[in-house]
């Protein structure tokens, strides 16, 4: 199967898996747009050289918030990709605060690819912020945000320049 049937067929099982979801922010922005942002971060810092990697950012989502399963995944577009979607996903069996406790602490042991789906989710969530904060969030919280956005790329870094600058650039302009 060529690449653009697989990612063709990714963004389809990701806009099908998350047809209901809409982003935090105020603008109520349809889910799937940030799973194209990343996807597109990670195709543009690999120079289009990593069609699983691109895959599974378009899939990174699908096991923390739709309930897939790694088998599913693994069935319809190889292991490697469910194993890097696997490898980002959030034990949603744990509080919040222990997830996010967790993201900055297992950040260094990720594999490369993995660091940088992280960091280019972490750039679409800053972006996001920035653009179409959610209403009820204060100043302070959209700067905790973004100060554990930092606390886990910092644990990501070495592995994509472009990526780490573009977060660099976001994260000094702060959260507006």
């Amino acid at each position: 199967m060529s690449d653009i049937v697989r990612i063709a067929r990714a963004l389809d099982f990701a806009a099908r898996k998350h047809v209901g979801q809409k982003r935090k922010g105020a603008a109520g922005e349809p889910y799937i747009n940030h799973l194209a942002e990343v996807a597109l971060l990670v195709a543009e810092a690999t120079e289009g050289r990593d069609t699983n990697l691109a895959i599974a950012a378009l899939l990174h989502d699908t096991i923390e918030d739709q309930d897939v399963k790694h088998e599913e995944l693994a069935a319809e577009f190889g292991k490697d990709v469910a194993d890097l979607v696997a490898e980002v996903t959030d034990d949603k069996r744990l509080p919040k605060e222990e997830r996010k406790r967790l993201q900055v602490e297992t950040a260094a042991a990720r594999s490369n690819r993995a660091k940088m789906l992280k960091i280019a989710d972490k750039i679409a969530n800053l972006r996001s912020i920035r653009s179409s904060p959610p209403s009820h969030w204060s100043k302070e919280r959209k700067e905790a945000y973004f100060d554990w956005a930092a606390r886990v790329v910092a644990g990501c870094r070495g592995v994509s320049p472009k990526l780490e600058a573009l977060f660099d650039e976001l994260h000094r302009l702060g959260p507006g």
